[in-house]
């Protein structure tokens, strides 16, 4: 079987494990890492054991795909001068800085019939996996992404650097439409939006409540979802999910009883997981789960999300003043 080249551009804190686990695979051939840090780019070369460049156009003739993990104003740029050579592409969350650029992105890769795939990860978390199984209906859906202050990610709204994952999965198991959005967000750290909170609200009914913050003092990221006869709950840092489903026969309460199920899956790897999905989707040139369409879809609605929280904070300004 022919060896797929791979190619790492920005190899910072999560670029170099992409490039561990290209090197760890038996398909792949690691064909070079790039970072605008000549130390960082050579330390993670000899790591990997491959080259090391500072200029991505270096690396072009030497790959059949790429995963783009650069910062976010700078993902239009790589990206598409990847395409435009043909390159097939992975390109980190969140997909673009404007639907302008994410539009352009699928353009391009139509036309040089590229795989375009997006990093949002979460959709590979083994616990996500397993709950679509499970899915029915989902009525009401209650998301709680909450992470302590970092440095790093904060080139971005909190809405891109953390609610585009919920809000792509929502999107991906909830069968309408989105009907309408309401939301608010503030700063609190860092000039952009730190915390907030949105409800979706779909065509069939079906309402979800998104709440993100990046300065907590603790880490949760759970999702809730009811459905008709049943209850859904899952850990995506533990990768646990438990599913509750009321049963036909009564308790001596006059109650249904409940039929209660956990499952875990902590031995397995979401990043792994989404680079072999990507380099498969590369070899038999398949449909990738998160499309760029996808990515673009998500991106739509967090854009729609950080909108409104600008003008809430607006108005919350002139309250001030006045």
């Amino acid at each position: 079987m022919k060896k797929i080249r791979v190619g790492v551009i920005g190899v910072g804190y999560l670029g170099k494990f992409h490039a561990q686990k290209y090197a760890a695979m038996d398909d792949v051939v690691l064909a070079g890492v790039v970072d605008v840090d000549p130390t960082i780019a050579a330390r993670v070369a000899a790591t990997c054991n491959t080259q090391s460049y500072t200029d991505f156009r270096k690396l072009l003739d030497q790959v059949d795909a790429v995963s783009v993990v650069v910062p976010t104003s700078h993902h239009h740029e790589v990206a598409s001068a990847c395409l435009d050579r043909g390159i097939h592409l992975l390109i980190e969350k969140p997909m673009t800085s404007s639907l302008v650029e994410a539009d352009d992105l699928i353009a391009r890769a139509d036309a040089k019939d590229c795989i375009l795939q997006v990093g949002l990860l979460e959709r590979f978390n083994p616990a996500v996996v397993a709950m679509r199984e499970h899915l029915t209906t989902p009525l009401f859906i209650e998301s709680h992404r909450i992470h302590s202050f970092k440095s790093r990610g904060i080139d971005v709204d909190v809405v891109l650097d953390l609610m585009i994952h919920d809000i792509d999965i929502i999107l991906s198991i909830v069968p309408s439409p989105l009907a309408t959005i309401h939301t608010v967000g503030v700063p609190v750290v860092t000039p952009a939006t730190d915390i907030a909170n949105a409800r979706l609200i779909f065509e069939n009914g079906c309402t979800a409540n998104v709440t993100v913050s990046r300065i907590s003092k603790e880490n949760i990221r759970r999702m809730r979802i009811f459905q008709p006869r049943a209850y859904l709950s899952v850990d995506y840092a533990k990768k646990e999910i438990m599913v509750i489903k009321q049963q036909a026969e009564l308790d001596e309460n006059g109650l249904p009883r409940e039929d209660l199920q956990k499952y875990s899956f902590a031995d397995q790897d979401a990043l792994e997981s989404e680079l072999r999905d990507f380099v498969a989707n590369v070899r038999n040139h398949t449909m990738p789960l998160v499309s760029g369409r996808a990515g673009r879809r998500a991106l739509e609605v967090a854009m729609q999300i950080m909108h409104q929280n600008r003008q809430h904070m607006e108005k919350f300004k002139s309250l001030l003043q006045g």
